[in-house]
């Protein structure tokens, strides 16, 4: 049985981790930024190039090198999880430019439900009676958030519903991954298919960048790997369950960089529907936490 971490420890972990999620929601705006010029495709290509340098660079930091670190017990599953990320990631990229950052964040919030919910059917998970409640109340404030007769965006605010359901699905798979696989492995794969797919989908869409493009492009390849190098630190040093609830201090980043250089349309049924989807998922994961206690109590 493994140590909890410190108290000291968890409390790096959470500055680690509050630092990830800003960097990420900066990162989002950069991504808005190039992909309205240059298109979704040809920004992801060049992040992933990026990013699978640095994760080169990193399994070769650690014992036994990249080849222990690559060596997958599911080479295809964890294939599949790289392919369904970088899809999702092409939708949340595309979803900023037709709806912005504040009305796909507002949507793509609900992802954590969404994954709480698949957890029944594929990972065997029980969710108890107050976490459904939580769920449906958090749905709900998606539906409202959605607003159809009110709403300035129309048909294409499903954009960041697709792309809820495809991170919730990633994450679902990670956990999968991570009952055969180390987290650096899945982290590795990430960024080697992730890399790989879209050199193979970028001759069909690719627009080279112009002047001091680059030297936005350049940024947003180092906060993407600044970000997730912050995310690894962090759980390094503090328990998942912990941590995750500060993952939606990169969603309202996102939403905030979108109001504010980007003039995104703002609703009241926006802001309320995004605080209920919110609030459910703070108390899903509470929830959760709450169970996993009472169950090592159990076999303590």
């Amino acid at each position: 049985m493994t140590a909890a971490p410190s108290a000291r420890a968890t409390q790096a972990g959470i500055l680690l981790m509050i630092g990830a999620s800003l960097t990420f929601g900066a990162q989002d705006g950069l991504s808005r930024l190039l992909a309205e010029s240059y298109g979704p495709v040809t920004v992801i290509a060049i992040r992933f190039w990026f990013f699978a340098l640095f994760v080169l660079a990193f399994a070769a930091t650690r014992p036994g090198g990249i080849r222990r670190v690559a060596k997958s017990k599911r080479p295809v599953f964890q294939t599949l999880r790289g392919l369904l990320l970088i899809t999702q990631i092409c939708t949340a990229v595309y979803g900023f430019t037709m709806v912005g950052l504040v009305g796909y964040q507002v949507i793509f919030a609900s992802y954590p439900l969404m994954v709480a919910a698949l957890s029944v059917p594929f990972l065997g998970e029980r969710v108890g009676w107050r976490r459904w409640l939580a769920i449906s109340a958090g749905f709900g404030g998606v539906a409202l958030a959605l607003d159809p007769r009110g709403s300035p965006f129309g048909p294409q605010m499903i954009i960041p519903l697709v792309g809820a359901v495809q991170f919730a699905a990633y994450g679902i798979m990670t956990r999968i991954a991570a009952r055969h696989d180390s987290a650096e492995t899945s982290f590795f794969w990430t960024g080697i298919v992730g890399a790989a797919g879209m050199s193979l989908v970028v001759p069909l869409a690719w627009s080279p960048l112009q002047g001091n493009d680059w030297i936005w492009m350049a940024t947003l390849c180092l906060t993407s790997t600044g970000g997730h190098f912050l995310l690894i630190k962090a759980f390094d040093m503090a328990e998942a369950s912990v941590l995750q609830p500060f993952a939606y201090i990169g969603v309202v980043t996102s939403a905030v960089v979108g109001f504010l250089f980007f003039a995104d349309p703002v609703t009241a049924a926006m802001l309320t529907g995004g605080g209920i989807v919110i609030a459910a998922g703070l108390f899903t994961f509470w929830r959760e936490r709450v169970q996993a206690r009472a169950a090592e109590a159990d076999t303590g």
